[in-house]
C-alpha cells in the first residue's frame, strides 16, 4: 500500500458504482434546484438578473435557467461533461463576480460574500475535476469504467 494510498475500506466505498453518479448529482444539485426555481418564477428571477445588474434581465435568467439545468443534466447523465460542467463554471464565475463581489463590502457583508465567493470558487474546481475524470474515462478501451484514480488505485 501506498503511503498515499486510502485505506482499504475507503477504497472499497469509492469505488461502490453508485457512489459516482450520486456525487455527479450532488455537485449539480444546486443549479437543478435554481434553474427549476427560476423557470417556476420567471419574473422573480428576471428580477434577481436586474438587481445585479445583469440587464436584460430575461435574457440573464432564460441562459441561466438553460446552463443550470441542461448543464446539470449533461453532468449527471456523463456526456459531453465537459460543456455541461463549463457552463455550469462560466455561470458560477459570472455569478461570484456580481452577487459576491466582497472588496465592494465592509463589515459583515463583507464578511458573508467573501465566504460565498470562496465556496462557488470550490464548486468551480469540483466541476473542473469531474470533467478530468469524465474525459480521462472517455479515453479507455471501456468508455463505462471510471478512471483509476476515481476508483482510489494509483495509476
Amino acid at each position: 500500500m501506498q503511503a498515499s494510498a486510502a485505506p482499504g475500506w475507503i477504497s472499497t466505498i469509492l469505488r461502490w458504482p453508485l457512489l459516482w453518479h450520486a456525487a455527479r448529482l450532488a455537485l449539480v444539485s444546486a443549479y437543478i434546484l435554481g434553474g427549476f426555481a427560476k423557470l417556476l418564477d420567471f419574473a422573480g428571477a428576471v428580477a434577481e438578473q436586474e438587481h445585479f445588474g445583469l440587464y436584460p434581465g430575461w435574457l440573464w435568467a432564460a441562459a441561466a435557467i438553460v446552463v443550470e439545468l441542461g448543464g446539470s443534466l449533461l453532468v449527471v447523465m456523463n456526456r459531453l461533461v465537459w460543456l455541461g460542467a463549463g457552463g455550469l463554471g462560466v455561470l458560477t464565475f459570472v455569478a461570484m463576480l456580481t452577487a459576491n463581489a466582497f472588496w465592494t463590502m465592509g463589515g459583515h457583508e463583507r464578511f458573508m460574500a467573501t465566504n460565498a465567493f470562496f465556496e462557488h470558487l470550490g464548486l468551480i474546481a469540483g466541476l473542473v475535476i469531474v470533467s478530468i475524470l469524465s474525459d480521462e474515462a472517455s479515453l479507455r478501451p471501456n468508455r463505462t469504467a471510471r478512471p483509476q484514480a476515481a476508483q482510489g488505485m494509483p495509476q
